[in-house]
Order: structure tokens, then C-alpha cells, then sequence
């Protein structure tokens, strides 16, 4: 992952939170040219993510650290697996050993949960995609922690992609078929317009005005069933079907057999849990 300049200033944010005035446990006592040679193990099975800014985190505090990376964003790991060999101050392995194992863990919990979500829909030609409930500040690491674990971004931001919900249409007062003339008007025809709908009224209005992606909120799988047939049986276009909220890992292949295209999933980083590493100073 390219570590860059907004990637840099939250590491700097993260190392000052943590360390503050100085790393006053360490620099009592340890001498400040003391170097060691320190492991980063995984204390769980899984899928690692965040190498690379884990390795920013101690370079950050001192640049002669060697950082030797043992696998590979991406990666399916064993509990017990030696990822990371270090070497260098140990004033600055010691000071930084907390954030970095913070960003390794919480984007590898990510990639953790993601991968099983991938996993469970192999059988299926569907997209597992994240949303943009992220950790503030967090989000383009976090949705490069699902792409590690096999799954789709869907929008970064609010910039890239029309998705009108049930907001917009409440305080546009408008039917969906009127909205979403109005946003293709306004937005031009190179951006793809999505609209989320609740029920069957709404998704016949989103198929009349040809709605590139059409969203199903929180449906039955039997409802979403319906909704598929139906979008199935246009005879002018297809949209793209993508299905959206209580989804888990227990409904989540069922849903995928009913035939959508993309399922999207706010747990995968909202509801994500930190993967659990640990860092050991070694002496041979």
C-alpha cells in the first residue's frame, strides 16, 4: 500500500496521542543506544492487512529500523505465525510497538471478517462490498483492508457516486422516477445512479426510470427473490441488483443465491474485531 502524505499525518496523529511528552516507562530504563531484535506474532487465525503502515509506524520514529515482512496483505494466517521481524533502537521499536500494532489490528480484523463474508458467497458471481460506515479519518485504510480480503469498495465518498436514499426522496418531495430524472440531468450521463428502495412500488418506479443500480434495503430474502424476478424480467435494460442491510454471515449465502449482484455490508468495518497480535523482543 502506497504510504502517503494524509496516510503519514495519521500516523504522526496516532504516535503523538500514544506517546505524548515521551515514552517516560522506556527512556527510565533503557538506554537510548540499546538495539534489539523484536517479533510481531499473530495470536489468532485469520487474514493480515496494514504491513506496510505498520511498518511507517516504526520508521516514523526512527528510519535506520529494519522492517522484514514474513507474508503478505492478504495473507491467510495461523495462530502462532511469525509476520514481522524487526531489528533496530529500542527506544523507538518499544515507543512505537502500540500504534502499529493498533493499524495492523484493526485493518487485519477487517480483512479477517471480510474474507469469511467472501468466502461464504464463492459459489456465487456476487460482490462483496464495503460502505462508508468507517472510523473517521480511517476510511481509506479501512476499505483497503477489504480489497486485501477479496472484496469491492463501493463509494469512498460522497463525490464519486449518486446513491439517492430515503432521505434525499423525503425532503425532495418527488416520486423516485422524477428524482432520478432530475439527477441524471444535473450529473450528466457518465455517472451511474443508484437508488435505494424499500418495497416493490418503489422498485417498479426505479425500473420505469431505467435506475443503473437499483438497492434493496433491508428485504426478506423471499422479498428479495421477487424484487430479482422482477428486475430480471425488464425488457429494455438490467440494472445492477444490490441488496443492503441485516446481513450476516448466517443469511449472507442465501441472499447471494437469490440471484443479486453486489451485497453490501456496513459490518465489515463497523462491527469488525481488532485481530490480536503481540510484539516479543527476541535474544539470539
Amino acid at each position: 500500500m502506497k504510504i502517503d502524505d494524509r496516510i503519514k499525518g495519521l500516523i504522526k496523529i496516532a504516535l503523538e496521542e500514544d506517546i505524548g511528552k515521551g515514552d517516560i516507562t522506556t527512556s527510565s530504563l533503557i538506554s537510548k543506544n540499546s538495539q534489539v531484535r523484536a517479533v510481531i506474532i499473530a495470536k489468532q487465525s485469520g487474514v493480515v492487512a496494514g504491513l506496510d503502515i505498520a511498518k511507517a509506524v516504526f520508521i516514523e520514529l526512527d528510519k535506520k529500523i529494519k522492517f522484514k515482512s514474513l507474508v503478505k496483505d492478504g495473507d491467510k494466517i495461523k495462530s502462532g505465525k511469525k509476520i514481522v521481524e524487526l531489528y533496530g533502537s529500542a527506544w523507538a521499536i518499544l515507543s512505537a510497538e502500540r500504534t502499529a500494532l493498533n493499524f495492523l489490528g484493526r485493518l487485519s480484523g477487517i480483512a479477517t471478517l471480510t474474507r469469511q463474508f467472501v468466502d461464504k458467497v464463492k459459489p456465487y458471481k456476487v460482490k462483496i462490498m464495503d460502505t462508508r460506515k468507517t472510523a473517521p479519518g480511517l476510511r481509506s485504510l479501512e476499505k483497503y483492508a477489504v480489497k486485501c480480503a477479496g472484496g469491492v469498495n463501493h463509494r469512498i465518498g460522497l463525490w464519486d457516486g449518486i446513491l439517492i436514499k430515503d432521505n434525499h426522496l423525503a425532503i425532495h418531495r418527488k416520486m423516485i422516477k422524477e428524482t432520478i430524472k432530475l439527477a441524471r440531468e444535473k450529473s450528466g450521463n457518465n455517472i451511474k445512479i443508484e437508488v435505494e428502495v424499500e418495497n416493490i412500488k418503489q422498485l417498479n418506479n426505479a425500473l420505469s426510470a431505467k435506475a443503473d443500480i437499483i438497492l434493496l434495503d433491508n428485504m426478506t430474502v423471499a422479498e428479495i427473490k421477487n424484487a430479482v424476478r422482477i428486475c430480471r424480467g425488464a425488457l429494455q435494460y438490467a440494472p445492477t441488483i444490490e441488496v443492503s442491510g441485516g446481513i450476516n454471515l448466517a443469511n449472507v449465502c442465501l441472499i447471494a443465491k437469490a440471484g443479486v449482484d453486489r451485497i453490501s455490508i456496513g459490518a465489515l468495518t463497523h462491527s469488525a474485531k481488532a485481530f490480536d497480535f503481540s510484539l516479543d523482543v527476541v535474544f539470539n
